[in-house]
């Protein structure tokens, strides 16, 4: 349990030495290039030190001219943040690993990467079409190819010193205790869906007993309305310590020890998102008693990101 009283600012370690990942975090999955850079700019100037990115979403180049701009303007150093990209489906063949890699790298116009994520265990077929299918609409998978194989390209990027750390994305537990069992280098951080809806109990506690770092996306229900954000649990306990239901939940996530990354597309929402206070342990406790329990992205399944919420 993390416990600050300056919450923005907590700090997890990685294992392998690979530094520290701020626990609150910026997501870029903004489909709009103009808004990405705001978005980014506004994030950066409100306080946010990590920014997660990744090749799908199709605008690392806007991320990397926000932060290039941003860092310039306000004197902070590339070491003063934690970038992270991830790499695609069809892209798992170990031959395109390091391809895949150096042009995220050139996109986002850095010299170096904190942290690259495999973004789902799931291989597509090999090719420059990021979502092939065949004629019936079907996703067209890579049989030849394993995770194993795939994550042994991910070591040699640490290996030749571009890449600090690497971890997976939107992969469960059953597909995580072998390919951790197995690797040379375990992987430093698993992002996966979690809110108070879908706690992951049994992956964060496996997580923080091998120094995994659990990274958190949709810790607001992504939006959905009604959902976590007009939970009466949230809700009251949001106007008895003076914070909106979205800080609760932010606050949450950090307390209970896992890294969170949540996407403000104005400065606003980016300094409310940031502006988090501990809650006390009573207010934790209702919150972890919440009986809901609901999956809102069913990326597990498919191997295709995304939001897609299911249908209530």
């Amino acid at each position: 349990m993390i416990e600050a009283s300056d919450l923005p600012m907590t700090r997890i370690t990685l294992n392998n030495g690979a530094g520290h990942m701020p626990a609150l975090g910026f997501g870029t999955l903004i489909p709009d290039a103009a808004v990405t850079i705001t978005a980014t700019r506004d994030a950066l100037q409100a306080g946010f030190r990590h920014f997660d990115c990744a090749e799908r979403y199709g605008n690392e180049r806007e991320v990397g001219r926000a932060l290039e701009a941003g860092l310039a303007a306000r004197g902070i150093a590339r070491e003063d943040i934690f970038v992270t990209t991830k790499l695609w489906n069809s892209n798992h063949r170990p031959e395109r690993v390091e391809p895949a890699f150096e042009a995220s790298l050139e996109r986002l116009g850095l010299k170096y990467l904190d942290l690259y994520l495999i973004h789902t265990p799931f291989a597509f077929q090999p090719g420059d079409d990021q979502d092939p299918r065949d004629q019936n609409g079907n996703i067209l998978y890579d049989r030849d190819v394993t995770l194993p194989d795939t994550w042994k390209a991910m070591e040699s990027l640490v290996d030749h010193g571009k890449c600090r750390a690497i971890g997976l994305s939107d992969i469960t537990l059953d597909e995580l205790k072998p390919l951790h069992e197995s690797a040379r280098i375990k992987p430093a951080v698993v992002q996966v869906e979690s809110h108070p809806y879908l706690p992951e109990t049994e992956l964060l506690g496996f997580c923080k007993e091998r120094g995994i770092v659990f990274l958190a996306f949709a810790p607001l229900g992504h939006g959905m309305r009604p959902g976590l954000l007009e939970d009466p649990v949230i809700s009251a306990i949001a106007a008895r310590v003076g914070k909106t239901p979205a800080q609760v939940l932010l606050a949450w996530a950090v307390q209970r020890g896992t890294a969170v990354l949540t996407t403000p597309k104005s400065a606003a929402r980016a300094r409310e998102n940031f502006d988090i206070s501990a809650i006390p342990e009573d207010a934790l406790g209702e919150i972890n008693r919440i009986q809901t329990r609901q999956r809102l992205n069913p990326v597990v399944n498919t191997g295709v990101p995304g939001f897609i919420p299911q249908s209530r």
